[in-house]
């Protein structure tokens, strides 16, 4: 995928296998891809990182939303209204501002779309262990 992508973006940095064994890819970067890349349109598990540039917010937010996935966004802006305003807009599971990949064993874990059900962590988590029962009662025979 990262070698497609050397066609369809601007590499910046990385892009290449580190090590003789295992699976190690150095850090990497892409820069603007095209709208269908492969390394845009698909979710990427590993040290990659696709920066599109964009000039208006309506639009970078069309564009995020336009993806079959949705684990994970981020928004990174010293503008706290902005930052609200876009992360109740962005379709994903979860939203980072100024941070992605960052865990907390207190708030819920999860994707929406293809990328994935369910919650882990927090008390979301506990409820994928139960199973609700409901009781119906007629007293008035």
């Amino acid at each position: 995928m990262v070698d497609r992508g050397k066609q369809e973006a601007e590499l910046v940095v990385g892009g290449v296998r580190h090590g003789e064994t295992g699976c190690y890819m150095e850090p990497t970067v892409f820069l603007n891809p095209k709208p269908d890349a492969d390394i845009y349109r698909k979710e990427i598990f590993g040290p990659v990182a696709v920066i599109r540039t964009f000039e208006i917010e309506e639009e970078v937010l069309k564009w995020a939303n336009d993806s079959e996935y949705g684990l994970m966004s981020g928004v990174f802006t010293s503008d706290i209204q902005r930052a609200l305003r876009c992360s109740e807009q962005l379709d994903s599971g979860v939203v980072g501002v100024n941070c992605v990949s960052y865990m907390n064993m207190q708030v819920c874990f999860g994707g929406r779309k293809q990328s994935g059900i369910g919650r882990e962590f927090g008390e979301y988590a506990l409820k994928a262990y139960t199973e609700p029962k409901a009781i119906l009662i007629n007293m008035s025979f």
